[in-house]
């Protein structure tokens, strides 16, 4: 993933966010993870420590969590956290987002791949039009979707866009954009999309050959 030239400087941090706690598991404390990193095994190490986003009202905001355990179970991500000992510590914590810092200097030096955080925000523009934002990356084994919301429009709206040169020839970080050229019908609905062609009606004939029998 591509980095800054910081040569010479402090190293330079950023926030990067790396999953979020999606639901209790068990009763000892688990929970299923959704992940925004496609490196779980090396961020979810025992001893990591998380930044968490929880609300301010919330008794955890301000707080870190530390991995315990991470595993696997029927190909759900699952993480056990020192200090969350059982399922009703760990409902509490349901729906927070786990951050880590992370130096800029250890990000290795691509091209063609970003961090998640970079392209989170992003509007995505089609035909020279904004058509909508990049609200999340979801990665796969096949391949990473960028999760886009049309403008205007609802999370249940959001489109999978495969994260692929084919389809997203351009990520331009810079300008705060990526470009899209979609196959047909991925955003078949939304607003300004050309109407389907309407079918002209065919003459009347019956007006033609009445006029052939006038005189």
């Amino acid at each position: 993933m591509s980095a800054g030239d910081t040569a010479g400087a402090e190293p330079a941090k950023t926030q990067l966010r790396v999953g979020r706690l999606v639901k209790a598991h068990g009763l000892k404390g688990a929970f299923k993870i959704e992940l925004y990193t496609d490196d779980p095994e090396g961020r979810f190490v025992p001893g990591k420590t998380f930044t968490l986003q929880v609300p301010e009202s919330s008794p955890w905001h301000g707080r870190e969590l530390t991995v315990r355990e991470f595993r696997w179970m029927n190909s759900h991500p699952v993480a056990f956290f020192e200090g969350v000992d059982d399922r009703t510590a760990a409902e509490e914590l349901v729906k927070a987002i786990l951050w880590i810092d992370q130096d800029t200097e250890t990000a290795p030096a691509e091209d063609d791949a970003w961090y998640d955080h970079q392209l989170v925000g992003l509007d995505v523009v089609r035909d020279g039009d904004v058509i909508g934002r990049v609200v999340r990356v979801d990665h796969f084994p096949a391949q990473d979707l960028l999760i886009v919301r049309p403008t205007g429009r609802g999370e249940d709206a959001d489109v999978l866009v495969p994260f692929v040169s084919a389809i997203v020839p351009e990520v331009d970080v810079d300008g705060g954009r990526v470009v899209v050229t979609p196959p047909a019908g991925l955003f078949e609905e939304l607003p300004g999309d050309d109407e389907a062609p309407r079918e002209e009606s065919a003459p009347d004939d019956s007006d033609e050959a009445a006029d052939s029998h006038e005189g």
